[in-house]
């Protein structure tokens, strides 16, 4: 029986070095938040002998800013959740919550593609990992 692939979580501290003049996280640090929780959750979703992490590239990122992160939030918070599968693709909804309130910073969609080892073309979803993620679509 194929079971779905729950949402991922992963905790990521905000560092000094996150922060810019205003002492907000930086606007392009979210984009590192958002890989260190996406690189969680791929591997986590793809198990044992389905295909290899290194065997995907991220092909599209676009982030709503809501509310600033700081310092004093302590962690930010990732979660991914699948919204759709293609044929290679794999649509996500990932989110950027402060720990020391759980109110949502940013909301983002990825775009995550499986290509061959050399990235030079997409490659099929094995249909094993295709039928996991599809029951994993989130509402």
């Amino acid at each position: 029986m194929t079971t779905p692939i729950e949402p991922g979580r992963k905790v990521v501290p905000i560092r000094w070095r996150d922060l810019d003049g205003f002492n907000h996280v930086n606007n392009a640090v979210y984009l590192n938040y958002l890989e260190e929780g996406r690189d969680a959750w791929l591997a986590n979703a793809l198990g044992e002998g389905i295909t290899e992490l290194t065997e995907f590239v991220v092909r599209h990122v676009s982030i709503d800013f809501v509310s600033a992160l700081t310092q004093e939030d302590g962690d930010a918070i990732v979660q991914v959740e699948v919204e759709s599968v293609g044929g290679s693709s794999i649509t996500l909804r990932e989110t950027v919550h402060a720990s020391s309130d759980n109110r949502l910073c940013a909301s983002a969609r990825g775009v995550l593609v499986h290509t061959n080892v050399e990235h030079t073309e997409s490659k099929r979803l094995p249909d094993d990992l295709r039928a996991r993620l599809e029951l994993s679509i989130a509402d």
